[in-house]
């Protein structure tokens, strides 16, 4: 299969003018990220959801920021051609200028990142544009902020009032004008997207938030079956989360009755005639993974 073009931010550009959708999804592995790309996926996330799914925390806010830069650049060697997108933690762009300006720094260079993510409203204008001046490509994260979820004392939409949707509108448009890139807006009704798609310019991402977007973002794991209860806006397409199980299951099962399949190793011809059982294999006969070792004691040859 022919490798595709990169997604850039130009790519995303032409896409939303011609009016053409662009996929995105919170993904944490190459592996996923990978097949994802195979697959179309343009744009991918690492978001500090990882904090729930792949850590186990019940909260986003956990989320390491030395981890979240390692599976930010995790999915950019699994998916080159893909564009990444970094999520910056609770508090890691909160206490200074400076110090935000030093963690999205070591997101675009250790973490390989094309884009980071903050979750603001528009009192953060200042520093998204210290940031774009800096040369981070900054996507701002409008409408419900799960960073804030212990203020709002649980999950909760926003933008359900006119006058919550004409803030929701007002923090978009300064983020454009300090330089945002992109915008994401989550968990708000149709009527606050269409007004903040007609209101910038840049290419807006939706999750929860209906399909007057240009682009749209689910986690993996909720798109695939894997998470126990999803958000409400997150519809699956397939129940892996059933078909681990049965895997798993099924190679209990296997290695219960000595059926674990593949192609075992064999010995060398007559090999096992030299060959004390009682006494350990010397050095040159070690075999792993198909390699045979000619390291003697100590690691010399």
């Amino acid at each position: 299969m022919r490798p595709r073009e990169p997604v850039t931010l130009k790519t995303l550009r032409r896409m939303a003018a011609r009016g053409e959708k662009f996929a995105c999804l919170a993904a944490y592995d190459a592996t996923t990220a990978r097949w994802l790309e195979r697959g179309g996926v343009h744009v991918l996330l690492a978001g500090d959801s990882a904090a729930q799914v792949v850590l186990g925390y019940e909260r986003t806010i956990d989320a390491p920021i030395d981890f979240l830069i390692q599976i930010t650049a995790a999915l950019k060697r699994g998916a080159p051609r893909t564009l990444v997108m970094a999520d910056m933690p609770f508090m890691s762009y909160h206490a200074s200028v400076e110090g935000a300006m030093a963690n999205a720094a070591r997101f675009m260079r250790e973490g390989l990142a094309d884009v980071v993510k903050l979750e603001v409203d528009e009192t953060f204008a200042p520093l998204v544009d210290r940031l774009t001046r800096a040369g981070v490509p900054v996507c701002a994260h409008v409408g419900f902020r799960p960073q804030t979820t212990a203020v709002l004392g649980g999950p909760t939409a926003q933008g359900r009032t006119e006058e919550t949707l004409e803030q929701l509108v007002r923090d978009a448009v300064a983020m454009e004008r300090a330089g945002a890139v992109l915008i994401l807006v989550e968990a708000v009704p149709d009527e606050v997207t269409e007004r903040i798609v007609k209101s910038v310019s840049v290419p807006v991402i939706g999750i929860g938030a209906g399909t007057a977007c240009h682009g749209q973002i689910l986690v993996v794991h909720d798109l695939l079956g894997l998470t126990d209860r999803p958000p409400r806006f997150a519809e699956p397409v397939d129940t892996l989360g059933e078909r681990i199980r049965a895997a798993g299951a099924d190679w209990a099962e296997r290695v219960r009755t000595d059926r674990i399949g593949g192609v075992r190793y064999s010995m060398r011809d007559g090999a096992g005639a030299r060959t004390d059982p009682a006494k350990p294999a010397l050095p040159d006969e070690r075999k792993h993974d198909g390699r045979v070792s000619t390291q003697g004691p100590g690691g010399q040859p």
